[in-house]
């Protein structure tokens, strides 16, 4: 029996690499990736083979054998032969020492001296489990055998109301993911110095996990952070009745397709010029490097990000699952088909309930497929949000600002690299592939290679992205959120909804899988369908420092996607009853967070962020109203690219009277 270990990778070693083309899908979340669907053939030259094995007829007889003369005459030529064929080719520099990626002392850092392998950049995969284990035999090793022992159970937890300081997340990285030790002090009271200048000294309040935008890992915005001087706690005198949660799923590996960047493309093209390029410096790694990263699954670090963040919930909210008791019914919590929304929404309820999980919740798998109605999705059924030159306006800005602020590392970056020339772009996806090796992997060479003002950069980079793809600079951004916010009223009201005339599903929208009248609901979708959602209730303090510059950084912009929509986020809608405030309240709390409604009409400038359900549902309406879900998604308006045209509302063109 062999074993197979997972250890660093030799210049002679050579893993298997595969590369297809594909056609990339439309999707909402898009990266690309390395395909690795088959196997290059390998062909043996067949001068190895006997003339036996090549059917050849051999001769009886024996030959005459060579004399000695003849054999060292014919090797001193041939030796000269080869010297004078390598001469004439290329010179003297043929005889130089050629040991991968060394530099002599004193050497021009960007002399090369021998190419990369030709496997570099090439995918590694390591599937499991096995497609047959030889030793699987399930009706042996059956989940439950009785004798389970006593199992009274005991109270419900309600951490959220009982304890003396709120259980902020500081990003479950500590274990899991290890930065580069120039960042490990950020935070603490003596920070390393990075890279570069003076001014890219580390600030104590830099992290490196909090600087990758939508791909960060998700944790507590500080009291604050917002605007709103309060905490997720129920404010004095005020009690929680229920709670409406939206999370985005895990970690995930890179998806299929990217409208710029993407660490499988630079990965592909490092390893079609594998034969011309030789990395040393700081980039050394590269001469043995290969992609291992898959396609859109969540990582082990992702699911481990939704067991906790359903882990975290009961132990907060467990109360409300008193309700259901006394209703003598069960949660239904809604996902998506997609394989890392169905998990991540999978991985969160064995966190919140514990296995098993039959018989404690009912799991609604909407379709995320064209042509379904799923307000999980919305792009689905939108024409428009599928058309680029509407969509992905964030593009134009994002490559102009990376221009900007990754010029230095592109010039110190090249210089490390001889023979291949290397572009803003492939920069940018240096930076993608630290955070997407960081969370599949745990760690990545590609993080050592940024400055912190070049972090800071990527993180803003991310920022425009989002803001003109998915959120208040987008002209489809609110009508894709407008479905869920129906969704929201419906629950809020206690009212079914009367006119399907969004992405709003009507099938599904029954008293058994869209039930009303719960105190607990937990939707998991798309980080890109956050931004929709909460630019469609116009809560315009995010949107505050808009339209975002792709010239410079705003001093403490109000939106920032690492605050908004990393993974794992989750955003609570609070109920609460008061008794020093008549009615029914409620709170937004992004990541721990509390947002203002004071963008929200009616909704007062109150100290803890509350409005009272019946304010907040009148204005939602309001908003439902005055959308056009036809012409926002089938309309055939037109945007110019860049900033001739800008939103701050996330909404197109008027049609014209």
């Amino acid at each position: 029996m062999s074993h197979h270990s997972y250890g660093r990778l030799n210049d002679t070693d050579r893993p298997e690499h595969i590369q297809v083309a594909f056609e990339p899908p439309a999707s909402a979340e898009t990266e690309a990736l390395l395909s690795s669907d088959s196997r290059q053939d390998r062909h043996f030259d067949d001068v190895l083979l006997s003339p036996k094995e090549k059917g050849l007829d051999q001769e009886d007889k024996p030959r005459t054998p060579f004399k000695f003369s003849h054999v060292s005459i014919a090797f001193v030529t041939g030796i000269v032969s080869c010297v004078l064929a390598q001469l004439a080719i290329c010179g003297p520099s043929c005889f130089a020492p050629r040991h991968p990626a060394v530099q002599v002392d004193g050497a021009s850092p960007g002399v090369a001296t021998a190419f990369a392998p030709p496997w570099v950049g090439s995918s590694t995969a390591h599937p499991f489990p096995p497609a047959k284990p030889t030793n699987a035999f399930p009706s042996m090793f059956p989940t439950s055998v009785g004798y389970a022992g006593a199992t009274p159970t005991g109270a419900e937890p309600a951490l959220i109301a009982t304890a003396p300081v709120y259980p902020y997340q500081s990003g479950q990285c500590t274990k899991q993911m290890v930065e580069p030790e120039s960042f490990l002090a950020g935070g603490n009271p003596n920070p390393v110095e990075l890279k570069g200048t003076v001014r890219n000294a580390t600030s104590r309040d830099f992290h490196l996990f909090r600087s990758w935008g939508n791909l960060s890992p998700w944790y507590s915005n500080s009291k604050g952070t917002f605007g709103v001087d309060s905490t997720p706690e129920p404010p004095e005198t005020c009690r929680i009745t229920g709670l409406h949660l939206l999370h985005r799923h895990g970690a995930r590996y890179p998806t299929q397709w990217a409208s710029y960047g993407g660490p499988a493309k630079f990965a592909r093209r490092i390893h079609e010029k594998a034969a011309s390029w030789n990395a040393n410096g700081e980039l050394d790694f590269l001469n043995s490097w290969s992609y291992k990263l898959g396609e859109e699954l969540l990582t082990p670090f992702g699911r481990k990000q939704l067991f906790d963040l359903g882990l975290s919930y009961r132990m907060k909210y467990g109360f409300l699952l008193q309700n259901f008791t006394e209703t003598k019914t069960i949660p239904v919590f809604r996902t998506e088909s997609q394989d890392r929304m169905l998990h991540s929404a999978l991985n969160f309820a064995v966190g919140f309930f514990g296995l098993p999980l039959e018989g404690k919740y009912q799991q609604s798998i909407t379709i995320e497929a064209r042509g379904f109605n799923n307000t999980l999705a919305p792009y689905d059924t939108c024409l428009n949000a599928n058309i680029r030159s509407k969509s992905d306006r964030g593009v134009w800005y994002l490559k102009r600002w990376a221009g900007r602020y990754l010029k230095d590392a592109r010039e110190r970056l090249s210089a490390q690299l001889e023979g291949f020339d290397l572009s803003i772009e492939d920069v940018y996806s240096m930076q993608q592939t630290c955070a997407y090796e960081t969370v599949a992997l745990g760690y990545s060479k590609f993080c050592e290679l940024f400055t912190q003002e070049e972090w800071e950069g990527f993180n803003y980079a991310l920022d425009i992205s989002f803001w003109y793809g998915s959120a208040y600079g987008s002209p489809v951004a609110k009508v894709q959120g407008i479905g869920w916010v129906q969704e929201l009223v419906s629950r809020l009201t206690k009212t079914p909804i009367k006119d399907h005339n969004s992405s709003t599903n009507s099938t599904l929208h029954n008293p058994v899988t869209f039930p009303l009248g719960n105190s607990l609901y937990v939707d998991a979708t798309h980080e890109v369908v956050v931004l929709n959602i909460l630019t469609a209730l116009n809560l315009t303090s995010f949107a505050r420092d808009g339209p975002l510059p792709y010239t410079h950084i705003p001093e403490n912009r109000s939106f920032r996607v690492a605050e908004l929509a990393p993974f794992a986020t989750n955003v609570q809608f609070q109920l609460l009853s008061c008794s020093s405030t008549p009615g029914d309240q409620i709170r937004v709390i992004v990541n721990d967070g509390v947002a203002p409604l004071t963008g929200v009409r009616g909704c007062p400038n109150q100290k803890d962020g509350m409005c009272p359900v019946d304010t907040f549902v009148k204005a939602q309406k309001e908003i439902i109203a005055n959308t056009d879900w036809e012409w926002d998604c089938y309309g055939d308006w037109t945007v110019p690219e860049g900033t001739e045209w800008e939103t701050t509302t996330g909404e197109p063109p008027k049609r014209k009277a």
